[in-house]
């Protein structure tokens, strides 16, 4: 994955908004105002996406390519190297995860919430 299939991925799921609030090379992705997916676009050797916490360990145990994300909340987000053997499948789990994590727990208020729930479920997410 590039940071083009990245991106594209990133903005092909319901209702995300894409900014640069860090600087002018940082790619943020959010859902509901809520970050769930950043990287650099200068230097895409990595990317991060938040995770539960049984999971983030589970996956850095078992992945390589999969450490604790620089600069966030080493419990809740996990940053993915780009160069290891990780299909692009795997990758846009890993994405698809974290869209949905933030959008059940940390969207609020809960009617927005609600309402971007039933515009993904009538939709449906990408592959």
């Amino acid at each position: 994955m590039d940071v083009l299939e990245f991106r594209d991925y990133c903005l092909s799921l319901p209702l995300t908004e894409e900014s640069t609030p860090f600087d002018e090379t940082t790619l943020v992705y959010k859902i509901g105002g809520k970050m769930y997916a950043c990287a650099d676009m200068a230097e895409f050797a990595h990317f991060a996406v938040k995770c539960a916490p049984d999971e983030a360990l589970r996956l850095r145990e078992r992945y390589a390519e999969i450490g604790t994300a620089h600069h966030f909340n080493k419990q809740h987000w996990n940053g993915i190297r780009t160069d290891g053997d990780l299909p692009d499948s795997f990758l846009r789990e890993q994405i698809r995860n974290s869209y949905l994590l933030v959008l059940r727990r940390n969207v609020t208020p809960k009617a927005l919430r609600e309402e971007i729930l039933a515009y993904v479920e009538q939709h449906g997410l990408p592959e």
